[in-house]
């Protein structure tokens, strides 16, 4: 967890609730953007003042216009920028000369239009630090504060006559998808109360706005919509302060984060360095993903002002099977356990003349649809401490006949544990009559599966472990770029993983009398990364005249496919045998920062990229739950009647490599080995290969 910084309430009110706002570049013309602003503040009834901003006018719709934020002659709190990218510079000079505390910049052609975009903005972010000034963009659309009817945004969404204040906060880096929310959200009763788009995010952050958000009293939900992370410790914070707070932060991400280009060679980089350690980074924040758009909108009345559940088990009942079996086949395929009901349920509805079956759901059918049979399905499910949330699926009559099985709902709303519903037909009345109960409900099974998901995965944010390395690891660690296997095989040794017993040969030295065989042949050198690839492996190496055939085979190899590569040797290692191969990796993700991962191993890990991964460094307790979460390894957990295997002994690799998350291991850009050969349970695991990134500018850093 980052140092808490300390809350500038003088920031959060000009960023959010400013008492007086400047409008640079401000236009008559209602064909332009510029122009947008001003009139929508008017419009929905903005009550502090507006300060037009523009020498080629005297006024504009009403208000007298200046030529200048320094001319105002007037506090000003918020400046918002719209002027063409070659003026900012002088704009935010005359914004700090005017004292203004935050500016907005609508202006694009900055970072997003390549290199010399990016060398302005930078400019643009010095003068305004010089000046004591704070940034939201620029290429951003505004905030849009509903609650204190603050529009300062040029989004279309603010023709609309009404803006209906709202106990959702947003926070988003797409400025248009502000416009989409705001009107999917009203259009059933969803409301934001407060919206800021930030752009390229040069100064104030998506983690710095929505802590800002957490300290207002009339916002339950911090909603995030995100392309990628920026300033991630600001993000920590944020969950951290959320957590403390009480409130809950829900994110949509976008895309996928980029890969770090020195270790895109390895395997780790290509299964960690991507949407994984993004999702990772939420989850052990405690931010609750969702996975569709729609859920941004819907699941909010699920999280809000509600405890986090104690397990991921969930009970069905519905008046339609179909409905019943579309939420539990989704329910299903995001891993949340349907509970079947149990015999004093079965015995009480029996007196209803209902007879369950041996279907997990409780289908009510058409029979069933009335209150006194949805208490009693309700209640009793209150009292089983085996169930964490309650799904009720209701068929056509919740268009028709809301009374039978909709209405009874609403007495449950403050119950102890969480009841939802989803309505197979449009049924808007009912929709809106459990929505105004506190119920939250839900128009598709996926929608109301991934909220479901989403809540039930909801945990606090993770503290991560501190971890000394050992002494000679920092050694190992000297220099750039990568190093050999045999180089990296030490680092792991030092760390405490088993490692095969290796000796190294030059390419003409004579084979040792005393080699224990059969052994392995591998090339040695710190610019190949996947040997096999190019034959430079051999497998069941059996005497020395096998070795020695072994070695010029791998050499003509290496020359053949990499000519301009001359080995350093080559790597002789006991062979060894195991239950299974796993890949165990480490990454220090240019998005997310360190993260460990655990995986199916073996030279087919890209392609089933069967992984879990956390943030690093990781406890033991959290590298079990990872290769508890691997589906490859359901042979080695006994699965079918298969030998189990030493995953004990697996969990203790993955904490000791991520140990290199540490500040002692800050040089390591990525590290993996693989395969780790998985003995039979008891029989411990053995790094068998292995490869280590550093960073480029490691000694530098040092």
């Amino acid at each position: 967890m980052s140092a808490q910084p300390v809350f500038d309430s003088a920031l959060s009110g000009a960023l959010l609730r400013p008492r007086s706002i400047a409008i640079v570049g401000a236009s008559a013309d209602l064909a332009k953007n510029n122009s947008r602003p001003q009139r929508y503040l008017a419009r929905h009834g903005y009550d502090g003042a507006i300060h037009p901003v523009n020498p080629r006018y005297e006024e504009l719709f009403g208000l007298p216009c200046h030529a200048s934020v320094s001319a105002i002659r007037a506090p000003v709190d918020h400046a918002y920028l719209m002027v063409p990218t070659h003026a900012v510079e002088a704009s935010l000079r005359d914004c700090i000369e005017a004292g203004v505390r935050c500016a907005s910049i609508f202006s694009g052609g900055f970072a997003e239009a390549g290199a010399e975009g990016e060398a302005l903005q930078e400019r643009i972010v010095a003068i305004a630090r010089e000046g004591g000034l704070r940034l939201l963009g620029p290429n951003c659309m505004g905030v849009i504060n509903v609650n204190a009817k603050m529009t300062l945004s040029p989004n279309a969404v603010l023709e609309r006559d009404r803006m209906q204040p709202g106990k959702l906060g947003l926070v988003s880096q797409s400025g248009s998808l502000i416009g989409a929310l705001v009107s999917r959200g009203q259009a059933r009763g969803v409301n934001f109360g407060t919206l800021v788009s930030v752009g390229n995010e040069c100064d104030l952050s998506v983690g710095e706005i929505a802590s800002m958000m957490l300290d207002d009293d009339d916002l339950e939900v911090v909603c995030l919509f995100l392309e990628t992370l920026r300033q991630r410790d600001q993000l920590e914070n944020m969950a951290w302060k959320a957590s403390k707070r009480g409130k809950p932060v829900l994110a949509y991400v976008l895309g996928q984060s980029d890969l770090g280009r020195s270790i895109a060679q390895s395997h780790t980089g290509a299964l960690a360095g991507n949407a994984a350690a993004m999702e990772s980074f939420l989850a052990d924040m405690g931010i609750l993903r969702v996975r569709l758009f729609e859920t941004l909108i819907e699941a909010p009345a699920l999280v809000a002002a509600r405890p986090k559940a104690k397990g991921r088990n969930v009970s069905i009942i519905t008046t339609t099977g179909g409905g019943g079996a579309l939420v539990a086949d989704n329910l299903g395929a995001r891993g949340v356990t349907v509970v079947p009901p149990d015999p004093a349920l079965k015995a009480a509805l029996r007196e209803f003349r209902l007879e369950l079956g041996d279907s997990p759901i409780i289908d009510l059918t058409m029979g069933g649809a009335r209150e006194e049979v949805v208490d009693t399905c309700v209640g009793a499910l209150m009292r089983n401490d085996a169930v964490d949330l309650v799904v009720m699926v209701v068929g056509s009559s919740s268009e028709f006949r809301p009374d039978l099985a909709t209405r009874p709902l609403v007495k449950w709303a403050d119950a102890g544990k969480p009841v939802t519903a989803f309505l197979c037909p449009n049924a808007v009345e009912s929709l809106d009559l459990l929505q105004m109960a506190g119920i939250p409900a839900f128009r598709t099974p996926e929608s109301c599966a991934d909220a479901i998901d989403a809540y039930l995965s909801w945990r606090d944010p993770r503290a991560l472990p501190r971890v000394a390395l050992p002494e000679a690891v920092g050694g190992l660690l000297s220099g750039a770029g990568a190093l050999d296997e045999d180089r990296s095989l030490a680092v792991f040794r030092e760390l405490g993983v088993r490692v095969a017993e290796t000796r190294t040969l030059g390419l003409n030295e004579p084979i040792p009398d005393d080699l224990t065989y059969p052994v392995v042949a591998k090339v040695l050198s710190d610019r190949i990364a996947h040997k096999s690839d190019i034959g430079g492996v051999v497998l069941g190496v059996t005497d020395a005249l096998a070795l020695e055939d072994a070695r010029s085979r791998i050499i003509r190899n290496v020359a053949q496919h990499l000519p301009e590569v001359t080995p350093d040797g080559i790597l002789v290692q006991t062979m060894h045998k195991g239950l299974a191969e796993a890949i165990v990796g480490f990454l220090d993700d240019p998005i997310a920062g360190p993260v460990i991962m655990v995986g199916m191993g073996g030279i087919l890990s890209e392609i089933y990229r069967d992984v879990a991964v956390r943030l690093a460094p990781v406890t033991l307790e959290i590298a079990r739950e990872m290769i508890a979460e691997v589906r490859g390894f359901a042979p080695l957990r006994g699965a079918r009647g298969q030998q189990k295997g030493d995953l004990e002994a697996l969990a203790q690799v993955v904490t000791r490599l991520s140990a290199l998350a540490t500040p002692g291991g800050a040089a390591v850009a990525g590290a993996e080995i693989n395969p780790v050969l998985v003995g039979p349970e008891g029989a411990g695991a053995v790094a068998v290969d292995g490869l280590i990134h550093l960073r480029a500018k490691a000694v530098d850093d040092a």
